[in-house]
């Protein structure tokens, strides 16, 4: 049994036996078939570009090998671990370092140094450099800094401090240090003028860097939206790490931030939510204006 096949390039009638797959040409056909030419062989890649595709191969590999982000290895660095055994989030697979944080370290090292030497008497401290918000302008404004340099106790302290070191170091990266130093004073700022406008005939003192550390946490997620955040879970003896985007974890944030803001303004809570939804305002007005640069900024 035949069937006839035709040629596009000659209009040959090929007649090919179905059961052999044996082909036959009619007298003269054969002269007219017209060679096809090869193809080009492909170009080869530079070895940069080749480099490069390796290495993305590579850390896909790597991030399957890490699992969902539901069901998460832990990370590489113990220290990590530690830190989310305490309910901390930490950074996955965020590399490393090109230029030192300087900023960050020193301003981290202002802050302990102040804050550790207040806690010998807090209480006076606290009176004396706290900001007021019926008396705001005391010490001709100075309390808008000193305040900053406070903290009431040492958990106070170390968290903001962890938050400030984790996610300080990418935003200085991307702001170079005098843009990264003028968003944390100007985000401590608003965020100071925020806690005074939310209860302005209050005499309790406000103290901590928070204001201004809302301020680079949120520059942080809207910068770098798909860094990955990590949390350990924990019930008794079960546990597992969970990896979410930054974006949504900073939506999470915001979220507590205006239940807290609730809370302080009904009198429930001491802490000043309204400080940190200041600091995220002035955190998202640097990242608006800043925000070009952002594609090469990644981590």
């Amino acid at each position: 049994m035949f069937e006839v096949a035709l040629d596009s390039s000659s209009g040959i009638k090929v007649e090919v036996c179905r059961i052999c797959e044996f082909v036959w040409f009619d007298a003269g056909e054969t002269q007219t078939l017209q060679a096809r030419p090869l193809p080009k062989p492909p170009v080869p890649l530079p070895q940069k570009m080749r480099e490069t595709i390796a290495l993305a191969k590579v850390q896909q590999l790597a991030e399957q090998a890490r699992g969902s982000d539901f069901d998460s290895a832990p990370p590489d660095e113990r220290w990590k671990s530690i830190a989310a055994f305490f309910g901390m989030p930490v950074e996955f697979d965020a590399p490393a370092q090109e230029r030192r944080p300087v900023v960050t370290w020193f301003l981290a090292g202002l802050i302990v140094t102040a804050s550790v030497h207040a806690f010998f008497h807090l209480q006076e401290a606290v009176q004396l450099f706290g900001l007021i918000p019926a008396q705001a302008f005391r010490l001709h404004g100075l309390t808008f800094v000193t305040s900053f340099f406070l903290h009431a106790g040492i958990i106070h302290l170390v968290g903001n401090m962890y938050f400030l070191l984790v996610f300080g170091d990418y935003v200085e990266k991307f702001l170079g240090p005098l843009r990264y130093s003028a968003l944390i004073a100007i985000a401590a700022f608003v965020g100071d003028l925020l806690h005074i406008a939310s209860a302005p005939n209050s005499t309790i003192p406000c103290i901590g860097a928070s204001g201004g550390i809302a301020g680079v946490i949120t520059f942080y997620a809207l910068a770098f939206p798909q860094a990955k955040i990590g949390f350990l879970l924990r019930y008794f003896y079960y546990f597992r790490w969970i990896r979410l985007p930054a974006w949504f974890v900073f939506v999470l944030w915001i979220a507590f931030q205006i239940i807290g803001a609730y809370e302080q303004k009904v009198g429930i809570s001491s802490v000043s939510s309204f400080a940190h939804l200041g600091g995220a305002t002035a955190g998202v007005i640097a990242w608006f204006l800043t925000r070009k640069s952002a594609s090469s900024a990644q981590p």
